[in-house]
This record gives C-alpha cells, sequence and structure tokens, in this order.
C-alpha cells in the first residue's frame, strides 16, 4: 500500500536531487516544510479575500495598534444610518398670506420660499415676526402672523391704560362723590369691592381720609398701598 523500500529510497533520492539543484541542500528539512505551509497559507487568504470583493463585498484592513479589523463598505450615496434625505419636501402654508394650503417645494428651501409659493403674505403681514431664512423640515408648518392681533392687543392696553390715568389726570378718583364704575379706575377694585364701598359710605357715613378705604371688607393694607396715589377725599 505504502510502497516499498526501493520506492522509498528513490523518492528521498529525486527529492534530495531536487534540494541540491535549488541551493537548498544544507537547509534543514524542518524549514522547508514550514516555509511550505506559510506559503499554502497566504495562498488561502489571498483567495478568501478576492472571493469577498467578487460577492460585492469591499473589505480594509484598518491598523489601530495591531489588530486587524474588517470593514464590509456601503452603497454609494447612502447615509451611515441608512436614512436617505427626502426628495422633496410637503410644507403647509398658512396665515396671512393670498393663498394658504399644502405646497411642494425642493430640499434645501426656505420659509421665505414657502410664503412665495403661498403667493406671497397679504398687506398686513408681520414678516418682522418671522424668520425667512429658516431652512425648512419636510412636514412642518409655516404660520405668518397678522397685524390685527396685536392692534387689537394694543387698543385693549391703551383702553385700559386711559381709565386707570383718568383718575390722577383729573385729582384723582373721589372716593366719597364718585360712582361704582368711577370706583372701578382704582388699581385692585372691581365691581363687587366698588359696591362695598359705596354701601359703607352710605352706611357709615363719608371718608375722612383716604386711610379710612381700609374700613371696607377686601381691602387691606397692600391693596390700599396700591391705589394710595389715586385716592382723593374731599
Amino acid at each position: 500500500m505504502f510502497g516499498s523500500g526501493d520506492d522509498r529510497e528513490s523518492h528521498r533520492a529525486s527529492a534530495t536531487e531536487l534540494l541540491a539543484r535549488a541551493g537548498l541542500s544544507g537547509v534543514p528539512r524542518a524549514a522547508i516544510v514550514g516555509v511550505v505551509a506559510v506559503v499554502i497559507l497566504v495562498v488561502i487568504v489571498v483567495g478568501w479575500r478576492l472571493g469577498g470583493a467578487a460577492a460585492g463585498g469591499e473589505f480594509s484592513f484598518e491598523d489601530d495598534g495591531g489588530d486587524a479589523s474588517i470593514t464590509e463598505g456601503t452603497e454609494p450615496g447612502a447615509s451611515a444610518e441608512g436614512e436617505t434625505p427626502p426628495s422633496v419636501l410637503w410644507i403647509h402654508v398658512a396665515g396671512a398670506v393670498r393663498s394658504p394650503g399644502l405646497y411642494e417645494l425642493p430640499p434645501g428651501s426656505r420659509v421665505g420660499d414657502a410664503i412665495a409659493a403661498a403667493g406671497g403674505a397679504v398687506s398686513d403681514a408681520r414678516l418682522d415676526a418671522v424668520n425667512l431664512a429658516r431652512p425648512l423640515a419636510d412636514g412642518e408648518q409655516v404660520l405668518v402672523p397678522d397685524a390685527s392681533a396685536d392692534a387689537a392687543a394694543g387698543a385693549a392696553g391703551t383702553t385700559a391704560g386711559a381709565v386707570a390715568q383718568s383718575g390722577a389726570g383729573t385729582g384723582g378718583v373721589d372716593i366719597n362723590r364718585a360712582s361704582a364704575a368711577e370706583l372701578e379706575a382704582l388699581p385692585g377694585v372691581g365691581p363687587a369691592t366698588a359696591e362695598k364701598i359705596v354701601a359703607d359710605r352710605e352706611e357709615n357715613g363719608p371718608f375722612a381720609a383716604p386711610e379710612d378705604l381700609m374700613r371696607v371688607p377686601g381691602i387691606g393694607e397692600k391693596k390700599f398701598e396700591a391705589m394710595r396715589e389715586m385716592v382723593v377725599v374731599r
């Protein structure tokens, strides 16, 4: 099965002759066997790498202090998380624009572009309250305010200020003569407190000094200090 002794001797002689021709007759047989093993290992590794590249993957050996790592490549144009940026932006434009609604805009558009797509702002739009240069994100709403709400708030503030100052402009509020409605011009005095002031002076007589207001239920020292400058006793 393993051949005769003469055959083995013949093989040894042939191997010795080949080593002599290669100039390796003096190299130990164990060293030659080791070299052959390394060559075989290199061939296996190269074949494995070539097979992986043919299958569509890209591999790279990165040096991070001596440890080799294998990184599989990603598809061109795809992000690391696998997310793809939207090809269009859908934006809801509302408020003080000519044609509110849903608009399709290209990526990279800004708030000003969305307003322009909606026909532009109307005449009383508060564009100073909107950042026209802000980049848009898919699915958001652009709300353009108008001046009507600000005007209403301003008018309410002006009316309240005029009522609060009416007493001071005419020398204050005479708590012995003012009606319940006029007494409401005093800070912190509502309809209920005004009625209590009228009832107190009718029951107990005129107030002799502004501080007498503190005898009215619901008017303490703190509330009186807030209205002291506008209280007049005649």
